[in-house]
């Protein structure tokens, strides 16, 4: 598994899995989902001390839960229908080597539990023993879309195992903002599918590689692998015109000239200058905010009538600064008053910062107090409490 791209993000990506590869620490991997969170993960194994050991994944999303807990831990003959034989889980065979949890945020409360015990002691306890079976020397590493601090916030996630996992944290890119290396992806995966089919390899006409590039991808890196398999395997005549490209693709216009300004131009994905945002929200324009902001100050809720949309790629991170800096101006800014003006109940406060955190949205607020605040300023770490 390799890293495809020579964006800036991706760079400092790779410099992240070199430093976690280094260690034998927990790490937690955040992203959207398609973005090949297990590509970093197999990574600072195969980087690390134990990369000659086993790497076994676990999609937790695609296990029932009344089985996730035997196939990590094992189970012992008869201590459930069907268990003929002891079985010793995939924690024991990835002894030495690295165990990969993925989708995290899908454990239920319970399996949170036991694995909370596992990731303190160490200890194997198979389902139907009376106690631990040993110990095993697993390096866990796991990864997640969900926001895991909201999901404490609503009591869907523990909070001890949040910190106990979140040893080194790395977020993977969105494409949208390495949108620099879509061609070289795009290439690179028509010429994996190619040999894979014993196919041709698809000649792309410029205006229908133009789509490609302007579209937005909001399945990440597997949605482009999947599209560039599709034009290998669809037997197309040469050269592929937009008409053969997939209607999804069509359908979304290009990104517009704003979206330059959100592009990340250092290591940080989310380092953008106070001239970048202004610039950005002027071209979106003030249209996007005076709607957004009308809407709430009309009675809907900041949940429905921003998040959603942001979630969905309808706004870009420089859409949603705009409005928080508006809603504090509105406040003065307070933003124990700004959940209240966006139609919040006071209980989300945590859980809205937590969101503005997550997405480098946390404005300082000290400016707005004095009046003095004209404009969103430069990016940084800020102190939001209220």
């Amino acid at each position: 598994m390799v890293l495809i791209g020579a964006s800036a993000s991706m760079a400092a990506l790779r410099a992240e899995i070199a430093t976690a590869a280094r260690s034998q620490a927990k790490v937690l991997i955040t992203g959207e989902t398609g973005v090949g969170k297990e590509v970093v993960a197999n990574l600072i194994h195969r980087q690390g001390v134990r990369g000659s050991r086993r790497f076994i994944p676990v999609n937790c999303s695609g296990i029932p839960e009344t089985l996730l807990e035997s196939e990590l831990f094992g189970h012992t003959r008869g201590s459930f229908t069907g268990a003929y034989r002891d079985k010793p889980g995939l924690v024991r065979l990835a002894d030495a080597g690295t165990l990969f949890l993925d989708e995290l945020g899908e454990m239920s409360l319970r399996m949170q539990a036991v694995l909370l015990r596992f990731a303190e002691t160490g200890e194997v306890q198979p389902v139907g023993a009376d106690g631990p079976l040993g110990k095993s020397d697993v390096r866990l590493i796991t990864a997640t879309h969900r926001d895991l601090r909201c999901q404490i916030d609503s009591g869907a996630f523990r909070e001890d195992l949040y910190y106990r996992l979140n040893v080194i944290q790395i977020r993977v890119p969105t494409l949208r903002e390495r949108d620099d290396d879509v061609r070289e992806l795009l290439y690179h995966f028509l010429r994996q599918a190619s040999e894979a089919h014993a196919l041709p390899l698809p000649r792309l006409r410029p205006d229908a590689e133009q789509f490609l590039l302007n579209y937005r991808w909001p399945g990440n890196v597997r949605e482009l692998k999947n599209v560039a398999e599709r034009l290998v395997v669809s037997g197309l005549s040469e050269p592929v015109t937009p008409d053969d490209l997939p209607s999804d693709v069509r359908s979304v216009p290009s990104r517009p000239a704003a979206a330059a300004q959100e592009r990340p131009a250092g290591p940080s994905p989310v380092a953008v200058s106070a001239t970048a945002t202004v610039s950005a929200c002027s071209a979106s324009g003030p249209t996007v905010t005076e709607a957004l902001w009308n809407r709430l100050l009309g009675g809907e809720d900041f949940w429905s009538v921003v998040h959603q949309p942001f979630k969905a790629h309808d706004l870009t991170r420089n859409d949603l600064r705009a409005v928080i800096f508006r809603g504090l101006q509105h406040t003065r800014g307070n933003y124990r008053q700004l959940v209240r003006t966006f139609h919040m109940p006071d209980a989300d406060y945590k859980r809205f910062l937590s969101f503005l955190s997550q997405h480098d949205c946390n404005l300082p607020f000290q400016a707005h107090r004095t009046g003095e605040a004209l404009a969103p300023p430069d990016r940084g770490v800020y102190d939001v409490a209220c």
